[in-house]
């Protein structure tokens, strides 16, 4: 029996070996030899358990299939990959020097004095309008009294030069009065010295008739001659009391214009917040002494931010304003942010740094220089406060022809309503 199973056994083997199979199947496949037959099997015993009680492995899966299904995938994953890249991969210029800015704020105190009071919290948003801080205004209200006070002053001599002006113009009035009487009388003695000598000359009146209607006739000239004069003295004391007056009101305007710098200055113990923003960085206490133009917080406008990115100068060639933008903050990953490509720097930023370069001499590498490129954020996202000045992030620029077309118009577009204006 032990060796009926034995015959069977190699018989299986035989065939096994004639049907190509994998190492790893034919090894799983092993009989058993007749000298490695278990102790405890009796030669007389059925075959059939002996099988039972040894059953022969089966063999796994085949590993050209696993290769081929590994192929497979592989170039329906590359094909993807592929077709990705040719309908809109190709089109992506992206780079990570990027960083989120805003117009800051500087707010700093223009008059000097000491901090009454900083009212705002570190980091509390405020909005235009709101007191930053207030300096102690008691000199100024001083200053301000006081240039009031000149003013007043000041006004008070204007308006009596003028009651002066009022009184001379009645002299004046008063003058030319007398001078009509004193023609009236000059008229009189001419025509009584007239007749004097017509009766003289006829023997019918005496000498010193004639004469003494000639001294009254020279006297009447006289006195017009003096009120003319008169007249003339109080039309120029007019003209002074008028150039007084005038004098006086400049002076007047010098000290109102004084008086407006005084409450100017009173004004500015008042700092405000000149725009919507988050106060920040602040830099006095209360009880501090502070010069003029001496920095006292910062201010940042959240909702106006922007992004700067630096492209090389290699990846600008198709850049244009008007484009779409991915961003992706590197603090806010949940969040895809489309934004738009806004401006173009007009020059690198080695131009526009203390000690620009000059490679007129010596020796000469070339380095791929960086421009920086403004990309707007909706307003809508900057909104929300999530964006903070200085995070770093990722931008990629969507430079498909087509867009590339559209943004181009837009541009043609904007200038030609700007020419005619230009003109």
């Amino acid at each position: 029996m032990y060796r009926e199973a034995h015959e069977t056994a190699g018989s299986r083997k035989i065939d096994d070996a004639a049907t190509p199979q994998e190492p790893a199947a034919i090894d799983d496949r092993i009989s058993l030899a007749p000298d490695a037959a278990p102790s405890g099997v009796d030669e007389q015993s059925d075959g059939k358990s002996f099988r039972q009680s040894f059953p022969v492995r089966r063999p796994l899966l085949d590993r050209r299939t696993i290769v081929a299904a590994a192929v497979a995938v592989a170039v329906v994953a590359g094909g993807i990959f592929a077709a990705d890249w040719w309908i809109s991969g190709r089109y992506m210029v992206s780079t990570d020097d990027a960083y989120v800015r805003a117009h800051n704020t500087t707010l700093a105190s223009k008059i000097s004095g000491y901090v009454a009071s900083v009212p705002i919290e570190d980091n509390a948003q405020i909005r235009s309008g709101d007191v930053i801080a207030t300096i102690d205004d008691g000199d100024y209200r001083l200053a301000a009294d006081a240039a009031r006070e000149k003013v007043a002053t000041q006004q008070a001599t204007v308006d009596r030069i003028g009651r002066q002006i009022v009184a001379q113009a009645a002299t004046v009035e008063q003058t030319k009065a007398q001078m009509v009487s004193a023609q009236a009388d000059a008229k009189k003695t001419q025509l009584e010295f007239e007749r004097q000598q017509t009766l003289a000359a006829q023997k019918f009146a005496s000498q010193q008739q004639l004469e003494q209607a000639e001294a009254n006739r020279d006297q009447a000239a006289a006195a017009v001659a003096s009120a003319q004069a008169v007249i003339d003295a109080a039309v120029a004391n007019l003209d002074v009391l008028k150039a007084q007056q005038q004098e006086a009101a400049r002076t007047r305007d010098e000290l109102q214009t004084a008086l407006a710098k005084a409450e100017r200055d009173l004004s500015f113990t008042v700092i405000r917040a000149p725009v919507d923003g988050v106060f920040s960085n602040r830099a006095v206490q209360t009880g501090d002494y502070v010069q003029t133009g001496q920095r006292i917080a910062s201010l940042v406008p959240l909702g106006g931010v922007y992004i700067e990115a630096n492209f090389k100068e290699t990846q600008l060639a198709r850049l244009r304003p008007g484009q779409p933008v991915s961003i992706s903050v590197d603090a806010l990953p949940e969040h895809a942010i489309k934004g738009t490509v806004a401006s173009l720097s007009p020059a690198s930023g080695a131009i526009f740094s203390l000690l620009p370069p000059d490679n007129a001499t010596g020796n000469f590498t070339k380095i791929v220089q960086r421009l920086p490129v403004r990309i707007e954020v909706p307003a809508g996202f900057a909104a929300q406060g999530l964006l903070r000045p200085g995070m770093s992030v990722v931008v990629s620029v969507n430079t498909k022809p087509g867009q590339i077309a559209t943004a181009t118009l837009a541009s043609t577009a904007v200038a030609a309503e700007a020419a005619p204006a230009a003109h």
